[in-house]
């Protein structure tokens, strides 16, 4: 079994992935971490190695080869490992995130296309498939914003303006060891935030927003909302449910759902400060990058091997499907 050994800064980085043949040693040992066992006959044992062609693994028992970025969200790319390795080091450690330009002048690609596509790829491998539901003996703030801006010419109202539903874990505490007096984390006087979920949905309405809380939080936990009939049959689902009408007050709003309210305010920050506004069709993705980022906030540099194993089980979009709409960004639900 290969232990793994995650770099804490660049030179190491550099020292622990010098070229193609050290990227591809990592990536057997992410996916095959107990050793490599072939996918087409499940035989186990050390394969044959092609010197040419460092990511294919071919089978002493069968013969037949097994890429090591089929499957992955590196599937059939023409870029070299050691360039993904670092647009996935960028991403997970760069606290504050990463436009796609910046990423093109980072990693030296000639074509803006090529950056927007990794990062869209990276983004897919965020999700983890298996992703336990958040609750239990915490108790959930679930609150709904609007993402976007009024349009030049159509006058006042919500137009164009994308719904995020949002819950988060209210926890007590001073935080994990070396954040207790970090001002910058998401914090209420003795509480601060625990683990995050963002779903863009279609309306406010009662399926919606149920849909929402009973895939993402654990049944019997306490539900804290705003007083919008759209929770309002939370009890019989399950949930101690926490409902205050606030009528506008902006005062209550923020002494009863605190949490959520900060964490609204960081993604607006964050999407226009870092990427300038994101369009309704992606604003999925960019709401699965900030959940990642929040909930390793703690533990930044651990992102990046969450990244790779991630994504060795996803699936991700072709740059034609992602201009198209063909590809639906997968949710932190599913």
């Amino acid at each position: 079994m290969t232990t793994l050994t995650f770099p804490g800064s660049l030179p190491e980085f550099i020292r622990i992935f010098p070229d193609e043949d050290h990227c591809s040693l990592y990536l057997e040992a992410v996916r095959w971490p107990d050793g490599f066992v072939c996918p087409y006959c499940n035989e186990p044992g050390e394969p044959y190695r092609i010197a040419t062609r460092t990511e294919v693994l071919q089978c002493r028992h069968c013969r037949r080869q097994t890429n090591l970025t089929s499957g992955t969200v590196m599937h059939r790319s023409h870029t070299p490992l050691c360039t993904w390795f670092w647009g996935a080091y960028l991403v997970s450690s760069m606290t504050p995130g990463i436009s796609a330009v910046q990423f093109q002048r980072q990693l030296g690609l000639s074509r803006y296309e090529t950056a927007f596509q990794m990062l869209h790829k990276l983004r897919a491998g965020m999700v983890r498939p298996d992703r336990d539901r958040i609750g239990g003996e915490y108790p959930v703030e679930v609150d709904e914003t609007f993402v976007g801006g009024r349009t030049r010419g159509e006058g006042r109202g919500k137009h164009h303006m994308v719904i995020v539903v949002g819950a988060v874990e209210l926890r007590h505490g001073k935080g994990p060891k070396g954040f207790e007096h970090d001002v910058s984390r998401p914090r209420k006087g003795k509480n601060f935030a625990g683990r995050l979920r963002l779903h863009v949905v279609p309306n406010r309405g009662k399926k919606a927003l149920e849909g929402f809380v009973q895939e993402s939080i654990d049944p019997g936990t306490s539900v804290f909302t705003d007083g919008w009939d759209g929770y309002e049959r939370l009890p019989q689902l399950g949930y101690k449910h926490h409902q205050m009408v606030m009528e506008g007050d902006p005062e209550q709003a923020e002494a009863w759902l605190p949490m959520i309210h900060i964490v609204f305010g960081n993604l607006k920050t964050w999407l226009l400060g870092i990427h300038h506004g994101v369009s309704p069709q992606h604003l999925q993705a960019y709401c699965n990058e900030f959940t990642f980022r929040f909930n390793r906030r703690f533990y930044p540099f651990v992102a990046f091997n969450s990244l790779l194993g991630i994504g060795v089980s996803v699936e991700s979009p072709t740059y034609d499907e992602l201009y198209s709409g063909a590809w639906q960004h997968p949710n932190p639900e599913e």
